[in-house]
């Protein structure tokens, strides 16, 4: 009773091997059994059949069957995309100039000042008694300088009288002499005086200068972002008053690969996309002409809109620079193979022979890759590129676009 399985073991592995390694074996036999020649192609079903299938025929026997699609180079808006974050376009640490205690209240983190409100009050000490003490000093200067002009004046007629009659003989050289020297000495007077009337005038300029100093103020209209000096707070020069940023215009910060740099022009429309989801629009106003020396990119910023103040500074932020249009053909991503040398192309027909043809993937949509680097009008093999190599000739089918 065992040599039932034998059997039918021996059967089933004759049976795959005609089926797997003799194939052609069994359709042969399979054909005389039917009445047909099992090795007959059928015929086109249609004549539409018939035509699409191109080149087929006696010739094509033997020939790979490819579907072909004919692509048309289109505009394609090829934009920048960068990686970059939200930055403030202005930001300033007030500090004092001078030194003194505070005796203002403070104003706390977040609140909105405008340009030249008080942000920090020093309290004036003796400045007010040496504004007073200059000030009191510029008039006795004044009158020293009009004394000593008037002096110069008489000086000058002595002079030159004394010189007149020393020159017709009606007074001595020596007397001539001594009225030029009383008028040196008098021009000497003036400028003396003059220079006491500067150093007046420079007195009251200080004291007033430092009096201004006791206050701080908001050097344009902003946001605080920290608080102002607590109340009696001892301020000496370079000590920190307030930080005060400005949100409204905000600038996005992102850079750029040298590679690309030169796609992004100043004014370009840009667009970005927060780590919040919020989205702004601007446009570009700064491409940087140094490279960084550790990443080799360049920096660019774009001015957005800011009025409601919903975008914070230092968020992260992937921004879209628009370029202008380059000519690429949409095709799926499947039509996309690589040579042997690694290189990303797309086969293609020519007169029924393949050729393969380099190309530069620009984007990725739901509809397909824009892919830029091929003639204007190409035939590209959408389905059995991987069976074909460059030079062989080959079956087509043209692939109907559904609109």
């Amino acid at each position: 009773m065992r040599i039932f399985p034998i059997v039918t073991a021996t059967l089933v592995c004759v049976a795959l091997y005609f089926a797997i390694l003799d194939r052609d074996s069994l359709i042969r036999v399979a054909g005389w059994f039917g009445g047909g020649d099992a090795t007959s192609e059928p015929a086109p079903e249609t004549a539409d059949d018939a035509d699409t299938a191109g080149t087929s025929g006696a010739g094509d026997e033997g020939l790979v069957h490819v579907t072909v699609r004919r692509s048309t180079a289109q505009a394609a808006e090829n934009a920048v995309v960068l990686r970059g974050r939200t930055e403030a376009v202005r930001q300033v640490t007030v500090a004092a100039e001078t030194s003194g205690r505070i005796v203002s209240d403070p104003l706390r983190a977040g609140a909105s000042v405008t340009e030249g409100q008080l942000l920090c009050e020093i309290a004036p000490s003796t400045r007010a008694a040496d504004l007073a003490e200059a000030e009191a000093r510029l008039p006795e200067a004044r009158a020293r300088l009009t004394e000593a002009e008037a002096s110069l004046v008489a000086a000058g007629i002595d002079a030159r009288a004394a010189t007149s009659l020393s020159e017709s003989g009606f007074a001595s050289e020596t007397r001539a002499a001594t009225a030029t020297a009383s008028l040196a000495s008098a021009e000497a007077a003036v400028e003396a005086a003059a220079a006491g009337v500067r150093a007046a005038e420079a007195a009251v300029m200080r004291a007033r200068e430092e009096i201004a100093r006791l206050s701080i103020a908001a050097p344009f209209d902003g946001l605080l972002e920290t608080d102002t000096a607590e109340l009696g707070s001892l301020m000496q020069p370079g000590t920190a008053c307030a930080t005060v940023i400005q949100m409204d215009p905000i600038k996005l910060v992102g850079f750029v690969p040298e590679a690309q740099v030169d796609r992004i022009e100043l004014g370009a429309q840009a667009g970005a996309r927060l780590s919040t989801g919020t989205e702004a629009v601007g446009e570009v106003t700064f491409v940087s002409r140094s490279a960084d020396p550790q990443t080799r990119t360049f920096r660019v910023e774009v001015v957005v809109a800011n009025a409601d103040q919903a975008i914070r500074d230092g968020q992260s932020a992937d921004i879209l620079v628009e370029t202008p249009g380059t000519p690429a053909h949409l095709l799926p991503a499947s039509a996309m193979t690589l040579n042997d040398d690694g290189t990303l192309g797309v086969r293609v027909v020519t007169d029924g022979i393949v050729e393969f043809l380099p190309v530069t993937m620009l984007r990725d949509t739901a509809r397909g890759v824009w892919l830029a680097g091929l003639p204007d009008e190409v035939d590209v093999i959408t389905v059995g590129q991987e069976f074909v190599t460059a030079g062989v000739r080959v079956r087509v089918t043209y692939e109907e676009l559904t609109q």
